[in-house]
């Protein structure tokens, strides 16, 4: 079978690859791009460890192939933080200890960030609706929704002294 050659952004940078047409775009981040951030929980799009944002619309990666990409912009944990400094919910989820395994750390975040990039001051209604997708098998979810709002209060505050 040929493979397929795919242009996208990924993480702010072009990048090309090959793949074949049934690989997920999950398949292809993990093994081909090496990009291991980006977890498989269920590969049914049922718990969304392997979320992402694709032309900032978040989306379970082992649900979409990678061909779909092709032009698109994606955006995995990798590039959530600026080198070493950590985005403000990477920061207050580990100062809220809102992770144990690990395995849906990066789907929270992922989701996270795209509820605050679209609202930037959230009711916990809004947080909990958002995060739906998203399962944590070690019941963390009071320190993750904590984290995100703290967040939130950071973002706000930082928006209102410019």
């Amino acid at each position: 079978m040929a493979k397929q050659h795919v242009t996208a952004t990924l993480n702010g940078n072009a990048v090309e690859f090959l793949c074949e047409t049934h690989q997920t775009l999950l398949e292809v981040l993990r093994d081909e791009l090496h990009l291991t951030g980006t977890k498989e929980g269920c590969g049914t799009g049922d718990c969304g460890a392997c979320s992402v944002t694709v032309d900032a619309r978040l989306i379970c990666s082992c649900l979409i192939l990678a061909v779909e990409v092709q032009g698109k912009s994606i955006q995995t944990i990798e590039g959530m933080s600026d080198g070493d400094k950590l985005h403000p919910l990477q920061r207050k989820f580990l100062e809220h200890a809102a992770l144990q395994c690990g395995i849906c750390t990066p789907g929270f975040l992922i989701a996270a960030r795209s509820l605050l990039e679209r609202n930037p001051d959230p009711t916990e209604k809004e947080v909990r609706y958002w995060l739906a997708g998203n399962l944590c098998r070690c019941a963390t979810y009071l320190r993750i929704r904590a984290g995100i709002h703290r967040a939130a209060e950071i973002a706000g505050k930082k928006k209102g002294s410019t």
